[in-house]
């Protein structure tokens, strides 16, 4: 087995930085390893229109000092974006995107969009303008078991959506589902989606079986492991129409261990370790690259990075990162409950 990989720098097309003390903390850990990423506007309050997206994205730009990361932006679409925010975003190379949350899909999705006929003028000006739109692809309705959310939203709202604005560019968030795979592998033009690392290791299992491990709930929720392996074949296939994005998402122990506790995983310091133990066991380390640096970059029309990465393969599994800490708040990091053999080697970044 090969024991070093060198690729080009990856890109993260989903990720969740915070705010404040939190974004100071967590913020090192994607721009060491990262060249690129699309930054989530779900803050509170979230980030609507281009004044809040640029000043967010000078607190992300100072907090990664000394590192060559560049964060780009997605706005937050409600039901009150209008068109015009939509030309004002096309027209600036900082944002290249905009995410629907439908509402009380996940963290600070209350203002997301409870009524998709709501927002097709706006819908209608990014399919004109060429900027995409990012989903978390989940229906809300309590009826509607979590573990079928995201096929139901397929069915019911992504679909129909798709055939009334052909034109409209989609990314299809953090897929869980063989359901979703398939989707994406059914479709002509205009659709992609980006894959987590968490969804590539992990199964519904690793939350609820011997006893509830918060740790490992994250939304979308993990599903079986029949899903679990669509993705992995979807992520390890050399079609560019899947990609990385971390999901990245940090929380506070405290917050991750409260009798309701916060959805999503800090796997920004392991991403790309995990990555390559589920590329390598799989026979298609030589795939990491395009998942990673070359696929997302081309869909959202950059060239792929020229800088370098080495990723180095160890006898005995690395150990378990510690937690870090957030102004005095402790943050712990993906485990995945499995041997990681690989580490990257900081030394090639210089």
């Amino acid at each position: 087995m090969t024991d070093q990989l060198t690729i080009r720098r990856p890109d993260d097309w989903h990720l969740h930085l915070r705010d404040g003390a939190m974004l100071a903390a967590v913020a090192p850990h994607t721009a060491r390893h990262f060249g690129r990423a699309l930054i989530m506007p779900n803050l509170v309050p979230p980030v609507t229109d281009m004044a809040a997206a640029l000043a967010y994205r000078e607190r992300i730009t100072s907090a990664s000092k000394g590192f060559d990361f560049t964060p780009y932006m997605a706005l937050y679409l409600t039901e009150d974006t209008p068109p015009e925010t939509i030309h004002a975003a096309a027209a600036d190379d900082a944002v290249i995107a905009v995410k629907l949350y439908p509402a009380g899909a996940t963290t600070n999705s209350a203002s997301g969009v409870r009524n998709i006929d709501r927002v097709i003028p706006t819908l209608e000006a990014m399919a004109e303008t060429g900027l995409p739109l990012a989903i978390h692809g989940e229906v809300t309705t309590d009826t509607v078991d979590i573990f079928d959310r995201e096929k139901r939203f397929i069915d019911d709202v992504l679909d129909p959506l798709r055939q009334r604005l052909p034109e409209l560019r989609v990314v299809m968030e953090h897929i869980t589902t063989a359901d979703a795979a398939d989707y994406v592998a059914s479709a002509d033009q205009g659709l992609a989606a980006t894959i987590t690392v968490h969804h590539l290791m992990i199964t519904r299992n690793h939350i609820l079986a011997g006893g509830i491990r918060p740790h490992f709930y994250c939304l979308p929720v993990a599903k079986r492991s029949r899903h679990r392996d669509a993705l992995i074949a979807a992520a390890i296939s050399g079609d560019p129409r899947y990609f990385m994005g971390t999901d990245s998402a940090p929380h506070t122990d405290e917050a991750k261990l409260s009798p309701c506790g916060c959805a999503g995983m800090f796997t920004a310091p392991v991403a790309m370790a995990c990555l390559a133990e589920v590329f390598a066991n799989h026979g298609h380390l030589d795939r990491l690259e395009d998942f990673t640096s070359v696929f997302g970059a081309h869909f959202y029309g950059f060239s792929p990075s020229e800088q370098k990465i080495t990723l180095r393969r160890h006898e005995e599994p690395v150990s378990v990162m510690p937690v870090i800490e957030a102004d005095g708040d402790q943050v712990t990091v993906f485990d995945p409950m499995s041997p990681v053999h690989w580490s990257v080697d900081d030394e090639s970044q210089k």
